[in-house]
């Protein structure tokens, strides 16, 4: 999967240099130093023609950068191309299929900074990295333009599953809607360990001994028989 998706910006006169080359090799400025840095094999590159302001052709990065001081392109301005990475062609349009970029400016993130009108200032410079999405909106076309009616566009691949899900339903399956065993209760409170049955509960006034569960005996009230015994005491001395 590429990691980085350019943009190389250059003249009619440098780009059919490329082209003679058979798009094995393109120059990069010393100007854009970092951006060049950036760059790794595998990764992929569009050309925009400024000038005509085309969309022409799609390659891949097969190495890294390096210098070499060989003038090859004509210079643009002050920099020269310092800097050489290897590629391979990928797309490649015929001058009567160049893309007009005004055409397909309207669906690109890259440029909703600049207004409407001045799309192309975007394109300033020899070197942009792009969005994902633009870089394949455009390469989309182009191939529609290259393959003719018969080409037909690649589905997209599903959304990956999200890992945090797959560790949630580890353990055998037992998650927090997994069915319960019937005798089995989620929550048990001082039941019997091995059945799994639960008490019942007991109120604290009630008396273990009594059935009438539930009624309490206050500590001042003697049975009803008390006094009976206390006179038949009294008449025995």
């Amino acid at each position: 999967m590429p990691r980085n998706f350019w943009m190389v910006v250059c003249n009619e006169e440098n780009y059919h240099i490329t082209k003679d080359l058979d798009f094995t090799v393109q120059g990069l400025k010393a100007e854009y130093r970092r951006k060049v840095q950036r760059v790794e094999s595998g990764d992929r590159l569009l050309y925009y023609v400024s000038g005509i302001r085309c969309f022409t052709a799609t390659a891949t990065l097969t190495s890294t950068y390096r210098e070499e001081e060989t003038q090859v392109w004509k210079n643009e301005g002050r920099a020269n191309w310092l800097y050489r990475i290897d590629i391979k062609p990928e797309v490649v349009l015929e001058e009567t299929q160049y893309i007009k970029a005004g055409l397909l400016a309207h669906r690109l993130d890259y440029i909703r900074r600049w207004p409407p009108e001045n799309w192309f200032m975007a394109f300033q410079g020899n070197l942009h990295l792009l969005p994902k999405n633009d870089f394949f909106i455009i390469e989309e076309e182009m191939k529609k333009l290259k393959f003719g009616p018969g080409y037909v566009p690649p589905l997209e691949p599903p959304p990956e599953k999200s890992k945090s899900r797959a560790r949630r339903n580890r353990g055998g399956g037992q998650g927090r809607n997994a069915p319960i065993a019937p005798g089995n209760s989620p929550k048990t409170n001082r039941g019997d360990a091995k059945t799994g049955n639960p008490q019942q509960a007991t109120p604290r006034n009630a008396n273990p001994g009594n059935t009438n569960q539930g009624q309490t005996t206050p500590e001042n009230v003697k049975p009803e028989n008390s006094s009976q015994e206390q006179a038949q005491a009294s008449n025995q001395e």
